[in-house]
């Protein structure tokens, strides 16, 4: 590779000592004895804390780990700024197994039904198979990662948040409205509301029919480009703007007393850019500082 002109000649670049750990961060295997899979779980603490001081914080746990632990990971320090901005927070990373792809994984865990099973309108979305895995993921999540984690950390219940962009906030919606109790707060960025045809939304008004209340704060959050237009960065299809607001207003038919709900179209934001502002957003909201 040539230097730039006026670079000084190159020093020799020693050998990589190993990769780089995130401090005060741990790698706890948690396997679901019901399926065998060995998923593990990220547990980051923040600066200044161990696991003996860690009693009673707040937590966020975060779908689709390998990207979106170290994103809210840096919003904790840099925007959280130890507690001003942010309440600090011990950040739970949900990982699948170590070998398996993270594409199958999000497939199968994250949805509530199987769309290839059924006439679906636009079957270009799904590809592969093993969809419909989100009640038995649920089901391990409430019974094995969740307590586990909270009674090791000591963990408040009362301020427990679970944040998933796309896939992950659709595994946050179904949370929401069958396992309520699992998380006193729900991001939800990005839902991918259109999922077989808009499934979730059939659940969220089979909800509304059968529940007197759902007490649970809500943040919501879409880029004002996740909708059919004229520009590059539009959804070529959907129009993730008005899901989720048709979400919205479902859960309002409902007149809960309990629920609370914030939702926010950030402007100049596509289904990938929008992430960092909106989990921004929503920490800023569910765990002021």
């Amino acid at each position: 590779m040539d230097l730039r002109a006026g670079d000084p000649p190159a020093v020799p670049l020693p050998a990589a000592i190993g990769p780089y750990a995130l401090p005060n961060t741990f790698v706890h295997r948690l396997p679901d004895p019901a399926s065998g899979r060995r998923y593990e779980v990220w547990v980051d603490l923040p600066p200044g804390v161990s696991a003996a001081q860690s009693a009673m914080l707040p937590s966020v746990f975060v779908t689709d780990a390998p990207y979106a632990f170290p994103m809210v990971r840096a919003l904790r320090h840099r925007v959280g700024q130890r507690g001003q901005n942010i309440a600090d927070f011990v950040l739970v990373g949900l990982a699948g197994p170590p070998d398996e792809s993270a594409v199958d994984m999000r497939n199968r865990d994250y949805t509530p039904t199987d769309p290839l099973r059924r006439t679906a309108r636009r079957t270009q979305h799904y590809g592969g198979q093993g969809y419909g895995g989100g009640p038995a993921y649920l089901r391990y999540l409430a019974d094995i990662a969740v307590p586990a984690v909270s009674a090791h950390y000591g963990l408040d219940p009362r301020r427990r948040l679970i944040l998933g962009h796309s896939y992950g906030a659709l595994l946050a919606a179904q949370a929401l409205l069958t396992r309520t109790e699992l998380f006193s707060h729900y991001i939800l960025g990005s839902p991918s509301y259109w999922f077989d045809d808009g499934v979730l939304l059939e659940m969220a008004a089979a909800y509304v029919r059968s529940h007197r209340d759902l007490d649970a704060r809500l943040f919501q959050y879409v880029g004002a480009d996740e909708r059919p237009g004229p520009g590059a960065r539009n959804s070529r299809d959907e129009d993730m703007v008005a899901d989720t607001r048709r979400f919205q207003a479902v859960l309002a038919r409902g007149r809960f007393s309990s629920l609370r709900i914030h939702s926010q179209v950030l402007p100049g934001e596509d289904h990938l850019t929008v992430a960092p502002s909106g989990a921004t957003r929503g920490l800023l909201w569910s765990l002021p500082g």
